[in-house]
């Protein structure tokens, strides 16, 4: 096969609404892609290793994570697409995905890791007020250190700093001028066209 069939990579900070895109595009992209939703794949081995390292349940963000769970996480993440798709099946990926996003070196690995081709990156917009509000309506366990130093998660999401991949962004902010709906109706459209 020579040209893989999509990647599609739905990005953004924890609580921008990213599972709620991704659900989106899968009612509408054909073929519809296989689902690989990070949290999904991982969450309950993640809660396991942090309980078995001595870790705060909440710790899904920092150094320690990137360094012996997020690399993993990422790393599967990537395997299992470049795999799907080698058999023939667009894929999509869900995550925040920060760093891969914000650094030309990092994203052009990241493609060569999902098998290269055609991989669309969307990127999920929100800002720290609809950010914080989105976290604590959803009460999860795994906000609890993002919430408890929200200011410095924050920082490290880059909520404000456009993605230096191309990309296509869905606004999500409280005060974004158009629905979801619409919004990914008009990115799938701006790509048909």
């Amino acid at each position: 096969m020579s040209e893989l069939p999509a990647a599609w990579v739905v990005a953004g900070a924890p609580g921008a609404g990213k599972s709620t895109v991704a659900r989106l595009l899968l009612a509408s992209v054909r073929p519809v892609p296989a689902l690989l939703d990070k949290d999904t794949m991982f969450g309950s081995f993640v809660a396991a290793i942090l309980a078995a390292s001595g870790r705060a349940a909440g710790e899904r963000e920092g150094p320690w994570y990137d360094e012996h769970i997020k690399v993993h996480e990422y790393g599967g993440m990537a395997a299992t697409a470049r795999e799907i798709r080698s058999c023939g099946c667009p894929v999509l990926l869900s995550a925040p995905f920060t760093e891969q996003i914000h650094d030309p070196g990092r994203w052009q690995s990241w493609v060569a890791a999902l098998g290269g081709s055609v991989v669309r990156l969307v990127w999920v917009r929100t800002d720290a007020d609809t950010l914080r509000q989105r976290l604590v309506e959803r009460a999860s366990e795994r906000d609890s250190a993002k919430l408890a130093a929200f200011g410095k998660f924050a920082a490290r999401m880059q909520l404000d700093v456009e993605p230096v991949a191309p990309h296509l962004t869905v606004d999500n902010r409280l005060s974004a001028p158009a629905d979801l709906q619409s919004q990914v109706s008009a990115l799938l459209a701006s790509l048909a066209g």
